[in-house]
């Protein structure tokens, strides 16, 4: 692996510019001068002031001026500089995700645990909630570090702040220099979209950019299709599943054993929950009775289900399930109050240790 390049110190006003010369150059392929840098700046700054500190840039080697009257582009240290702001800053939205991540997981499994157990009690049926899953619908930023000799790690973070780490074995070593520059190209292609977004032409250009490396970003992007359709092990927390042979309809001794069974065995509500009609109303309310449900076991019972929604893509299931003569008005009241506790609880949180994004 090459050394980078020892870098000078730069104050704030040096840093917007150079990134704004880096960012403008990045998209447009074109040397940047100080006219577009100050409308990028809302001619915030003089043109007096930005050609003095774009040529003090170019001074201690971070643009150069590859033709006479032309505006400049990042030197190799320019774009280490810019790579290792964007990393610092990607690791320490990591480690603050990861933590954040600990803290709630902790919580939530507390919160959830009191739910059930509060509309069992309140409704007197049996009750069940999925821990909040993510779509995982966008890209939030990637991050190629070189591991071991002819090995790169590429960290991929996605909506919902769910973080995959995807070893890639290399044909050949592959120098710092190489991997900021394919990582400044995954993130300013990548960073955003969603999988649909991310079609042949997008594909097509990344590779033809790649500077050869075209086998590596292919991997990236295999990587990347794993986050995006990765399954989660679904969290079910359920209570009150006895409060169901209190009703003489349920009551008989294979109909409750069968009940019982399924609030036992959590593949079966899973099934449920991924089975059951999704089309919901406008109060966020399914209500499944009897037979029209996809489990054979819940067909003696009616099944009222809500989506949670947490924001940033989480969201999760609550299920009210009792007899087909079940208090419907209270059943539905209940989980409208239930929602609207869950997000006060977490939905003004979510975004507390990220910020927003860039």
């Amino acid at each position: 692996m090459s050394e980078q390049l020892e870098m000078p110190s730069l104050d704030d006003r040096k840093k917007k510019i150079l990134n704004l010369v880096i960012k403008n150059y990045l998209e447009t392929g074109e040397p940047v001068g100080s006219r577009t840098v100050s409308k990028l700046l809302d001619n915030s700054l003089s043109s007096a002031t930005i050609r003095n500190e774009m040529s003090d840039l170019e001074e201690l080697g971070f643009i150069v001026q590859p033709h006479t009257s032309a505006g400049r582009v990042p030197s190799d240290m320019g774009y280490r500089f810019y790579v290792n702001e964007l990393m610092q800053e990607h690791e320490k939205k990591v480690q603050e995700i990861q933590e954040f991540v600990v803290e709630k997981t902790e919580k939530m499994e507390k919160v959830l645990k009191k739910v059930v157990k509060t509309l069992a009690v309140n409704t007197n049926y049996a009750t069940m909630i999925t821990a909040p899953s993510t779509k995982r619908n966008k890209v939030k930023f990637i991050q190629l570090s070189a591991l071991e000799e002819q090995q790169i790690v590429a960290l991929i973070v996605m909506e919902g702040n769910i973080v995959k780490n995807k070893i890639i074995e290399l044909d050949e070593n592959i120098d710092n220099e190489t991997v900021l520059k394919l990582n400044i190209l995954l993130n300013t292609t990548l960073n955003g979209l969603t999988r649909e977004e991310i079609n042949l032409g997008v594909i097509a250009k990344m590779k033809e950019q790649s500077g050869g490396y075209s086998q590596l970003v292919s991997d990236v992007l295999d990587a990347l299709a794993e986050a995006f359709t990765e399954d989660e092990d679904l969290q079910i927390y359920t209570s009150g599943a006895t409060n169901l042979i209190k009703y003489p309809e349920l009551a008989d001794s294979e109909t409750a054993s069968a009940l019982l069974g399924a609030f036992e065995d959590k593949d079966e509500l899973a099934e449920f929950i991924a089975e059951t009609n999704e089309e919901l109303k406008d109060d966020g309310i399914v209500v499944t009775i009897g037979k029209e449900s996809p489990i054979q076991t819940m067909q003696d019972c009616s099944v009222v289900t809500a989506t949670y929604d947490l924001g940033d893509g989480l969201s999760g299931k609550i299920g009210i399930i009792g007899p087909k003569r079940m208090d419907y008005e209270n059943v539905m009241n209940s989980l409208k109050n239930m929602k609207e506790q869950l997000d006060s609880t977490f939905k003004g949180k979510k975004e507390r240790p990220t910020g927003k994004d860039e």
